[in-house]
């Protein structure tokens, strides 16, 4: 990346990134030990609770893996990503802290050893990381930023799976999925603009 334009965005935005990262086990210890409501939801209601992580795993790191393919031969991609999660983040460090919310009844912790690390070791898992979903919006980012369109359409494929799978096993309320899609598309249109020249 030998573009001004395109370094100096890149470095400021690595730097407030790993701020985030930092910030992230704090901000999740925070909301693990705050009291919250309990939403009824007749969809999540009428579904049995199952452990689908295995799947949600896969399709979550394999299609990360195809991002970054794609990102080493497009830089642009990598820097429009950077910054969608990094408004992500931040967007779902508001509307969680605004909403509080306690899990769903019958939630089965989602095992996912790599993610995991970033909520830090006092928990082995956050059952309070609610709305909006992290794991459906992050999906979503992907598809809105690919390029090619058999990308997009495998990352639609694969929000789809993950909004779903995060619903049968109880860790998400429907309108954290269904807010995903919506609340991502606008950080996406904000991020674009800090890329834009």
């Amino acid at each position: 990346m030998a573009d001004p334009f395109y370094k100096k965005r890149l470095q400021f935005g690595l730097i407030i990134w790993i701020m985030v990262l930092i910030a992230f086990p704090f901000f999740f210890n925070f909301i693990e030990n705050r009291e919250g409501i309990m939403l009824k939801d007749f969809i999540i209601d009428s579904i049995p609770a199952y452990d689908v992580s295995i799947p949600t795993f896969l399709i979550i790191w394999s299609m990360f893996l195809l991002f970054l393919y794609r990102a080493i031969n497009e830089p642009e991609l990598l820097l429009l990503f950077l910054w969608g999660f990094i408004f992500l983040s931040l967007s779902r460090f508001v509307s969680i802290y605004l909403l509080p919310l306690n899990p769903p009844q019958q939630l089965i912790a989602l095992r996912d050893p790599i993610t995991n690390i970033f909520y830090g070791k006092k928990h082995g898992f956050i059952t309070k990381d609610l709305f909006y979903s992290g794991h459906t919006s992050t999906q979503f980012l992907m598809c809105l930023c690919f390029k090619k369109r058999t990308d997009k359409i495998l990352a639609l494929i694969s929000t789809i799976f993950v909004g779903t799978f995060v619903l049968i096993q109880h860790v998400h309320y429907s309108i954290d999925v269904l807010a995903a899609p919506i609340l991502t598309y606008l950080v996406y249109l904000l991020s674009k603009q800090i890329v834009k020249r």
